[in-house]
């Protein structure tokens, strides 16, 4: 059976803390350099199928990737966005 990866940071009832980090962070980005929401959705949906995603990190590179994927200039480690 495959162990949970716990999806994104959103989804992690005990991590709210983090969660409002990665609003935030999104919120201070420009509006140019901001992804689009359905932009950042989509980027989210490819991490989430991930197999490299852990608890809302990537285990690439370590990042949260709600907030990779919020910068319209950011790019997955592994080139899957």
């Amino acid at each position: 059976m495959e162990k949970c990866k716990l999806c994104l940071v959103r989804d992690m009832a005990d991590k709210a803390d983090i969660y409002e980090y990665v609003k935030k962070t999104r919120a201070m980005l420009s509006e140019k350099e901001k992804a689009s929401d359905e932009l950042y959705e989509e980027r989210l949906n490819v991490c989430m199928s991930c197999g490299s995603l852990l608890a809302g990190t990537c285990a690439k590179c370590g990042c949260y990737v709600e907030i990779r994927a919020a910068s319209a200039s950011s790019h997955c480690p592994v080139s899957k966005w």
